[in-house]
């Protein structure tokens, strides 16, 4: 890892809330002792000084206001960032009803510009483009578009994946990108650009995997690839998978004849072998059986007769010799 990233990532740390229900008494015991107390005040004309003593309760009742806005709610797999006055002070990740400093933000980062603004619908923005400061830590699918890239043997094709990915330090998606989702996308998109242009479509050479016949290790590659350009992001890759991969439009019709021309030799290859071990086995099995003695000229009509037959597309029509075997 680039000693770079290292120094500027921000290291998540885990920050303890209050309970929420007990912190829900305390203020609306603060809320209404305060507001009884002022009534009081009023009602008891005769106490020393109850222009001074007035304030204590309205300060108490404001106070009671201001801390009951610090209570928030988290969901099984989210999780929230902390941000006092700009300083990152930890992060929550336990379920519940909580309650926390009521000068923690609520949102985080700022607007979003350009290209991220367009490319992304963010489920945690707010009104204005304000991301949330809470990050859902559940497992995402992420299905890229088809892309038009060029193999390594410089041939067009169309490739698209399916990326299921996760949130794993929530410091470094909240603080160390702009915006984690957008950041996913295209560095993804790119993942699958460089991935297609190592890798041939087909027809690699020997031993070379491709795209096509080597989809698990070109799976694992690209894994691979996104974990290293995630990882700044606090990101973790699940799985990774070729959803499409295909020839573009305008050689898709060439590389189609060209596939079946080839799909042709092999068959006769295989055809063409598997005669010549046949037309071998009835040659042997007749000299070892004294069946037939044939000389080398009546083996060679005999070899040429036998390849007519197994190697011919249509069914042979057969001559029959009502002569010696010379005649």
């Amino acid at each position: 890892m680039n000693s770079n990233i290292v120094k500027s990532a921000t290291v998540e740390r885990d920050s303890n809330a209050f309970n929420g229900w007990f912190m829900l008494l305390v203020n609306l015991a603060l809320i209404i002792g305060s507001a009884i107390w002022f009534l009081w005040l009023v009602a008891n004309k005769q106490n020393p000084g109850p222009g001074l003593l007035i304030i204590a309760p309205i300060l108490l009742c404001a106070l009671g206001i201001v801390f009951i806005t610090g209570h928030f709610t988290l969901q099984p797999n989210e999780a929230r960032v902390l941000i006092l006055f700009g300083a990152y002070q930890g992060s929550v990740r336990q379920s519940g009803f909580w309650w926390a400093n009521p000068f923690y933000s609520k949102i985080r980062g700022g607007l979003q510009t350009g290209v991220e603004a367009s490319s992304v619908k963010t489920g945690g923005m707010g009104r204005s483009g304000s991301l949330s400061s809470k990050i859902s830590l559940r497992t995402r699918n992420f299905n890229s578009e088809k892309l038009k890239v060029n193999d390594k043997r410089g041939n067009p094709i169309e490739i698209a994946a399916v990326i299921v990915w996760r949130v794993e330090d929530t410091a470094r998606a909240a603080f160390d990108v702009e915006n984690f989702e957008s950041y996913v996308h295209i560095q993804s998109e790119s993942a699958i650009r460089h991935i297609a242009s190592i890798y041939a479509y087909d027809h690699g050479e020997e031993r070379e995997p491709t795209l096509r016949e080597s989809a698990d290790e070109v799976a694992a590659a690209l894994k691979k690839e996104l974990l290293e350009r995630l990882d700044k992001a606090g990101v973790v890759v699940d799985e990774a998978r070729l959803t499409h991969l295909a020839y573009a439009p305008e050689i898709a019709q060439t590389m189609l004849r060209r596939q079946q021309a080839e799909a042709v030799i092999a068959a006769r290859q295989t055809i063409v072998q598997n005669a010549v071990n046949m037309v071998d086995l009835a040659l042997r099995q007749l000299s070892e059986k004294s069946v037939v003695k044939l000389d080398d000229e009546r083996k060679a009509a005999m070899v040429s007769n036998l390849l007519v037959v197994l190697c011919g597309e249509t069914e042979a029509s057969p001559v029959i010799n009502t002569g010696t075997l010379y005649s």
